[in-house]
Formats: structure tokens, C-alpha cells, sequence
């Protein structure tokens, strides 16, 4: 497929290597510009681009943006096609990544907020998961104890689309329903960033507790910092399971 992934950073970065290393034509475009996509994301046969060319003629946008800025793209994505899938990874941590959105905070859906900035549909995938799990845990499907990550959106084909592009970077896909559905698996329900197989994301997903997830959220700084100056990503996924026992 052809792909292109806007932003370079973790997350972006990562899919931008793992998407071309599986065999996709992929570009990275950044708003500080190409010289902005660093060398290491390049070495698997990504290509840096400009972001008013990244989007025209791809079957995939992946968005690695920080959440509530999406608005800014909307211009941009006014030009394409209906039928490209767009794919949302951002989360939404307000006073510590992003200033606060009213809207969000008195319920709406991240992704749903995303979309309307947008101005187009959107499917969530690959936010529950930890940039260094997608970077260094993903292994080919059928092997053992392979994890899963939740994908939800409103297009049944959309949604299949981004499933087998979540397969190809070395996880299962589980089927999360509509992007109405998608709080489920946003910060800090019990499966954000909790590492589950796909036999226990579904439990997780249904034990979602809107309110309860909220607070968990908000009360990362203190608990992060517990875990000391360099803690590993298993220390970070102890701390989320942990925080819904």
C-alpha cells in the first residue's frame, strides 16, 4: 500500500520503519519539514516529504500528531480522496502533553473530536500501545504470547485496512468496534498500554470505566515518578496494570 505517515517522532517513526520494512511504500512527512524525519527512520526505505505532497495519490494516511492539533491539517486534507484511510494515534493528556479541550473533558470521544478537527472520518489504532512495545515486541503473527492491539472506526473497510497494517507491524489486531467505542482503549483504561494477548484485550476493553480511566490519567506525573529516573517499559506496564487492580 502506499502510505504516508505524518509525523516523525516515537510512534511515528516507529510505523513509518515497521510499515516499510513489511514491504509498504511509505513516505514521513513532518511540519518542520523532510529534514526533520530522522536518518534511522529512512534506513528501512521510508522517504522523507513535504507535507502538502505526503498526502495526494496514498491509500493511507497514518496521523502521529499530537492530540487537538489535527484542525491544522484540515485545509490540507480538504483535497483528499474519501476513500483514503486516515488512522488516528494520538492520546490526550490534558495539562501534561496538550492544554486542556473542553470538549473532551465533558465527554466526547477523542478520536470523535479528532475527526470533527479533521473534517473527515478516522479510525483508532496503535495508541494503546507503548512507543518502545511497538518498537521492540512485536513478532510474526501465530507466535506465542504475540500482543494485540485495538483498532476502532466507523468504516467496517477502513477499520479492516488498518487491522492488516497493525499485523504487519507485529501484532494482532483486535476488531474494537466504532470510533464511539474508542475511550475504551484510550489513556488509562485498562487496556492502554498494559500489553495484553488478544485473548485479553476483550475483557480489558469491557472493563473500561470512563471516569475511574480519567483520574488514573491524571494522576500519571506522581505515579511515574515513583517509578524513579530510568524506568523500562516493563516498569511502565507494571504501573498500568497495577493501577487497575
Amino acid at each position: 500500500m502506499k502510505i504516508t505517515v505524518i509525523g516523525a517522532g516515537a510512534i511515528g517513526g516507529n510505523l513509518a520503519a515497521k510499515l516499510s520494512t513489511a514491504g509498504h511504500d511509505v513516505q514521513v512527512a513532518d511540519a518542520r519539514g523532510p529534514e526533520a524525519v530522522r536518518a534511522e527512520v529512512l534506513q528501512s526505505g521510508a522517504r522523507a516529504a513535504d507535507l502538502a505532497d505526503a498526502v495526494q495519490g496514498r491509500d493511507v494516511i497514518v496521523l502521529s500528531i499530537p492530540f487537538g492539533v489535527a484542525g491544522q491539517l484540515a485545509d490540507l486534507f480538504a483535497s483528499v480522496p474519501d476513500e483514503t484511510v486516515v488512522i488516528d494515534t494520538a492520546n490526550y493528556y490534558p495539562g501534561m502533553l496538550s492544554e486542556p479541550i473542553e470538549a473532551v473533558d465533558n465527554g466526547q470521544v477523542e478520536s470523535v473530536y479528532t475527526a470533527e478537527l479533521l473534517g473527515r472520518p478516522v479510525v483508532k489504532a496503535w495508541n494503546a500501545a507503548l512507543a518502545e512495545t511497538q518498537r521492540t515486541k512485536g513478532v510474526p503473527a501465530g507466535t506465542p504470547g504475540r500482543l494485540a492491539i485495538p483498532v476502532a472506526g466507523d468504516s467496517e473497510e477502513a477499520r479492516k485496512v488498518a487491522m492488516s497494517l497493525v499485523e504487519d507491524t507485529g501484532f494482532d489486531a483486535y476488531d474494537a468496534g466504532t470510533l464511539a467505542d474508542s475511550w475504551r482503549q484510550q489513556p488509562n483504561s485498562p487496556a492502554y498500554c498494559t500489553e495484553l494477548t488478544l485473548d485479553e484485550l476483550a475483557a480489558a476493553l469491557a472493563a473500561a470505566d470512563r471516569a475511574k480511566d480519567a483520574a488514573i490519567r491524571d494522576s500519571l506525573p506522581e505515579r511515574f515518578a515513583a517509578l524513579g529516573a530510568h524506568p523500562t517499559v516493563d516498569d511502565v506496564v507494571e504501573m498500568n496494570r497495577a493501577a487497575h487492580r
